[in-house]
């Protein structure tokens, strides 16, 4: 495993490259390159790059299980925040630039547009793990509750295919490509499980390489 000093440099990389796509996006603001209906691109872009991060993720556990590394984990939490992060200007965008904060039309559009609806959803359940990434609500929640409480992870992501899925109606390549990178993940946790649960029912007392 790399030394703590050189983790924590490499994640000022991994920041600087969470704050590109964010970057990208205000400078084709500014230069006007963000087609006929820039409103609308700004909240496909922010929504297109919180699925990115979340599958990302998703992605850290199997990867770390199929390369043996396990010092990738550390990363996990920056790719979280990330993705919380471009869901909070997803939101902000389409709540302050699209409906101007007009509450009544938002709660009517939430009613009335089940992608919508499901989107909400999926934001308010990212919320508290936002709330609770630090290490110091790690200790407070217990490692117990802190992981069942993360395992929201899982139905955010789905519902977030399928807010994108519901959105866009008629081309449906790129959601269709999230939603079969989301199923391989899901299919690793699922695989994985299935071998935890096996090794624990093994009797006591085998050797360790049967375990294993």
């Amino acid at each position: 495993s790399p030394p703590p000093r050189l983790l924590e440099t490499l994640k000022i990389p991994l920041l600087a490259l969470g704050c590109v796509p964010l970057g990208l996006l205000v400078a084709r603001g500014l230069a006007g390159a963000l087609g006929a209906n820039p409103i609308e691109a700004v909240i496909h872009r922010t929504g297109w790059w919180t699925l990115v991060l979340l599958l990302g993720t998703l992605a850290v556990p199997p990867l770390r299980r199929l390369t043996g590394l396990p010092w990738i984990g550390r990363f996990r939490r920056m790719l979280g925040l990330f993705a919380f992060f471009y869901a909070l200007l997803h939101g902000f965008a389409y709540a302050g630039l699209d409906q101007y904060f007009s509450w009544p039309d938002i709660l009517a559009d939430i009613a009335k547009r089940p992608y919508i609806t499901l989107g909400l959803a999926a934001f308010l359940m990212l919320v508290p793990l936002a709330a609770t990434s630090s290490d110091g609500m790690v200790r407070r929640l217990g490692g117990r509750a802190w992981r069942r409480l993360h395992k929201l992870i899982y139905p955010i992501a789905i519902a977030g295919v399928i807010h994108f899925w519901w959105l866009v109606k008629k081309d449906i390549r790129e959601p269709a490509a999230f939603a079969a990178l989301l199923a391989v993940l899901l299919g690793f946790r699922l695989v994985f499980a299935l071998r935890e649960r096996k090794v624990r029912k093994l009797p006591a007392g085998l050797p360790g390489k049967a375990v294993a």
